[in-house]
């Protein structure tokens, strides 16, 4: 790997080598055998493929990724998106390439992941408390930032390096009542924080925490309870400055997923200023949206900051299709994709359009509702009245949450075209996404 690389570019671009076979769902059995550069150069289109499948809107995720890099730019903020989201090293070098500082994850097998593929700058959004994760990170000679959240994370971390002169670089984690990991309150995080100024293993560079967990709507108590503790995370950054325990001169704030980060940057950015000259340090906010370069017909549709503030939202850029393959009762259909296929964790598919062939003409499908899914199969409700619908039939889903719709899948062909009634588009697959779960 070039040093100056955000990511391996040839470490990517090695997956077009890799032989598409029975062990990749989303590939045609007639391609069994083929590489993943020769299915791309035979221009296979979406009526190539069979259900159930998952697809991405190239034009989406250009668009996505385009419109977040430049907010962060305006804004004078930092990226680190969060890779699990995805675990797909194309769209992280798509996301690096515009100018992420690197890619943040939850655990250590996914950290082992992005340094196959040469990934510069890591954030665990975790505490490390594995010894063998601990020694791993210790070994690796570059940056690796992690979280702390308690004093028995400290001195996990001091046992495991006893003796050695190695130094991690930490953040310590703010949490809140109700949450998920983090100091409960600013005196519980300034205690762990002198001790890790006070061990020869750890260095203190910043402040984390995740503001998703406390809230699950954009209502004005859910924006409440985000700001609130967005505010205690400035407090806290306030203290460990005026109390001399940031063991560098360049400290980083982190919060931000794909639904507040926008409070985040209005809460936190004037301590991007603050910080230097008097205390000598520069402070760098950063944010770890993931999901925004999927985005989604669901949970992110209705919550994301460009959706509640009225200007251009994203663009969902992913799609299920199913088949229809038992109507035999008035206003029920079952389809052949279920909860080893599609998302449904925060919100069920949402069935958008049918036609009789997949890839061919659609209609937009009125009144039709998923009610429940099984592992294999949806339930869909419609009214048979208005609308018919025949076993063979496909089905265009509109999809909630991509964090739990890409770890269904090895491979993920991108569409030129976006999913939509008119059949006339470019519907040619452009790339195969390949996962790593």
């Amino acid at each position: 790997m070039n040093t100056s690389e955000a990511i391996s570019a040839s470490a990517v671009a090695s997956l077009a080598e890799r032989r598409l076979d029975w062990r990749h769902k989303a590939v045609p059995a007639s391609e069994n055998g083929t590489t993943h550069a020769d299915f791309l150069a035979a221009k296979h289109t979406l009526a190539d493929l069979q259900t159930p499948l998952l697809t991405l809107d190239a034009d989406a995720l250009t668009a996505n990724a385009d419109r977040l890099a430049n907010w962060c730019a305006e804004k004078g903020v930092l990226l680190a998106p969060h890779g699990k989201t995805t675990m797909a090293p194309q769209l992280w070098a798509e996301q690096l390439n515009r100018g992420a500082w690197g890619i943040t994850l939850a655990n250590f097998a996914q950290l082992r992941v992005a340094r196959e593929f040469g990934v510069r700058n890591l954030q665990l959004a975790n505490s490390l408390t594995d010894p063998r994760a601990i020694e791993w990170v210790a070994a690796q000679g570059s940056t690796i930032l992690s979280w702390i959240d308690s004093l028995g994370t400290v001195d996990v971390i001091n046992r495991t390096l006893a003796g050695s002169d190695s130094v991690l670089d930490v953040l310590v984690e703010l949490g809140a009542h109700g949450g998920r990991t983090g100091a409960r309150g600013v005196d519980a995080a300034m205690e762990v924080a002198r001790a890790i100024a006070a061990s020869p293993n750890l260095r203190l560079v910043g402040v984390s925490g995740y503001e998703g967990s406390l809230a699950h709507t954009a209502d004005d108590a859910g924006l409440a309870a985000v700001r609130g503790y967005l505010a205690q995370m400035r407090l806290l950054h306030e203290n460990l400055l005026a109390d001399g325990l940031y063991g560098s001169d360049s400290v980083i704030l982190t919060a931000g997923g794909s639904a507040y980060f926008d409070d985040v940057v209005a809460v936190l950015s004037p301590c991007i200023s603050e910080g230097s000259p008097s205390a000598g340090k520069r402070v760098d906010l950063m944010i770890r949206s993931g999901a925004y370069i999927i985005h989604d017909d669901g949970f992110y549709r209705g919550i994301s900051p460009f959706s509640r503030e009225g200007g251009q939202p994203f663009t969902a850029g992913m799609h299920g299709w199913a088949r229809v393959v038992s109507q035999t009762e008035p206003g029920l259909a079952i389809l052949d994709a279920g909860k080893r296929d599609l998302p449904f964790d925060e919100g069920l598919p949402e069935p958008q359009l049918i036609g009789p062939v997949l890839g061919g003409a659609m209609e937009p499908l009125v009144d039709a509702e998923i009610t429940s899914v099984n592992d294999q199969h949806s339930f869909m409700t419609f009214d048979p009245k208005t609308t018919t619908v025949r076993p063979g039939d496909v089905v265009c889903l509109g999809l909630s949450h991509p964090c739990t719709a890409f770890d269904k899948w090895t491979i993920i062909p991108v569409l030129a075209g976006a999913a939509s009634a008119d059949s006339t588009g470019d519907q040619t697959v452009v790339d195969l996404i390949h996962t790593f779960f």
